[in-house]
């Protein structure tokens, strides 16, 4: 009896590691897009967006500050089309801002296939940085891992990214991670979570991710 009953308790053990690994993945799948807005913000005021006049930069400044604030307080709908009218009258800089914050509001939403047609169009994007290009790939590759149709074309390019040695390599190392998982690659998923929590240059944030990942899905071993 005991016999028969094993495989159905380890394929229930199997699910619910697999839902613990997916709630782990929701609660801080919103900090690595907020991080990553937080570095475009950053960036943005460092450069100052020479091109445009200091009232202009001022205006527009105040105005994606006050979508922000809307979206902080639920209001979507006001910050979206905030966002949108920086989109189309504000100059480049703060106009991709915008588009940044837009597909992160959707996507918060559960419109991933919408957010992930705004990260594409970001990181097909000439006038568009290559860091932030990049960028767009990670955020939009996480939200094709949301959707119910699998989309894997930003994914794709996320895993030529994980190779790399560019500033979002550790962070499309992880999206690689969850994708083998996903698909049943438990060793191999296995191995890039050890990898990413135990090798030194790699985010606290990813390490921390990761290490969860660790102790919440796959099975610890015991003394032999």
């Amino acid at each position: 009896m005991a016999e028969e009953e094993d495989p159905l308790f380890r394929e229930i053990d199997e699910e619910l590691k697999q839902e613990r690994l997916f709630k782990v993945w929701k609660n801080y799948g919103s900090y690595i897009i907020a991080s990553g807005l937080a570095i475009i913000i950053g960036v943005a005021s460092f450069k100052g967006w020479e091109s445009y006049s200091l009232k202009q930069r001022m205006q527009n400044g105040q105005s994606f500050a006050a979508a922000q604030d809307l979206a902080s307080g639920q209001n979507s709908k006001e910050a979206l089309a905030q966002l949108e009218q920086l989109i189309q009258e504000s100059g480049h800089g703060y106009a991709m801002l915008a588009r940044f914050q837009s597909a992160s509001i959707i996507g918060n939403e559960g419109r991933s296939y919408e957010a992930v047609d705004i990260y594409t169009s970001l990181a097909d994007d000439e006038d568009v940085d290559q860091i932030f290009r990049d960028l767009a790939v990670v955020l939009g590759a996480l939200q094709e891992l949301n959707t119910t149709k699998k989309r894997s074309k930003l994914i794709e390019r996320a895993l030529k990214l994980a190779q790399g040695d560019g500033i979002w390599r550790h962070n499309a190392r992880e999206i690689e991670a969850i994708k083998k998982l996903t698909s049943g690659e438990k060793a191999a998923a296995s191995s890039i979570f050890k990898e990413l929590a135990n090798t030194a240059g790699v985010p606290q944030g990813i390490q921390l991710r990761a290490q969860e990942i660790l102790e919440t899905t796959f099975e610890v071993e015991g003394p032999a």
